[in-house]
């Protein structure tokens, strides 16, 4: 018969052989597992440790450059929307210029239109003075200027302006013709009244007025044909007039 074992030695089954012995005693170790365990845990706390450690070795400020790092970033961030801000600006300041040059342009083209119209109103301020005042020379029907400004179809547009102070309260009626002398082909040439209206035996342009007219219409000059003198003719009150002027280009028509 068994004896009884202690619970700490428990009884193992040995497999068949030729110990006619069927149980083992074998003892029993918790000590031993515990031993195993408390050296595992230690070995993977000291590689903990060490990771740290050699964290610490190879970057002992790691925390201070990544808080470094992250205002550089936002630095970073801050001067992107200062410089976005600062080329907006750059545009808008190019794009006033741009307007204001434009403007500054335009105003001074206007000044010289309006500087040309105060001078050519000054003009005619002293003709009328000249032609009506009481010390105005005294003179009769005569040709004050002639001018000429092209115009789109091709033909020149003709300002003639005739006056006469000597009768005053009189009217000067007759009729106004006048011929373009120039240069074409290389040679002097003359056009007549009846090539510049292209109309043989054209009629001359009727006038009639107290003081002064400006009688108005078109020609067509020829081709190759380069002006240089205005000879007009005015026949009225029984008088002739004939004068001479240099070809006066003003603006052309539609400005």
């Amino acid at each position: 018969m068994a004896r009884d074992l202690p619970d700490r030695y428990p009884v193992r089954m040995s497999s068949p052989g030729p110990d006619p012995q069927r149980f083992q005693i074998v003892p029993h170790q918790p000590l031993r597992r515990v031993f195993w365990i408390a050296l595992t845990v230690a070995w993977v706390a000291s590689l903990a440790l060490a990771w740290r450690y050699a964290s610490g070795l190879a970057a002992p400020d790691l925390s201070g450059t990544r808080g470094e790092l992250a205002q550089s970033r936002q630095q970073l961030r801050e001067q992107d929307v200062a410089l976005k801000q600062l080329r907006q600006q750059v545009a808008t300041l190019k794009r006033s210029d741009q307007i204001s040059r434009s403007a500054n342009v335009d105003l001074q083209s206007t000044l010289a239109d309006r500087e040309e119209e105060i001078s050519g109103l000054r003009a005619d301020v002293d003709f009328y003075e000249r032609l009506v005042g009481s010390t105005g020379q005294r003179h009769g029907l005569r040709v004050h200027e002639a001018q000429f400004a092209a115009e789109n179809g091709g033909t020149w547009h003709y300002t003639v302006t005739l006056t006469q102070n000597l009768n005053r309260g009189a009217i000067s009626k007759g009729e106004m013709r006048f011929s373009v002398e120039g240069v074409r082909a290389g040679k002097l040439a003359t056009v007549s009244w009846d090539d510049l209206l292209q109309k043989p035996g054209a009629a001359g342009k009727p006038f009639s007025f107290r003081y002064f007219q400006q009688v108005e219409d078109s020609v067509m000059l020829p081709p190759g044909f380069t002006p240089q003198r205005v000879k007009v003719k005015l026949h009225g009150n029984g008088e002739d007039v004939e004068q001479t002027f240099a070809w006066q280009v003003g603006k052309t028509q539609g400005e």
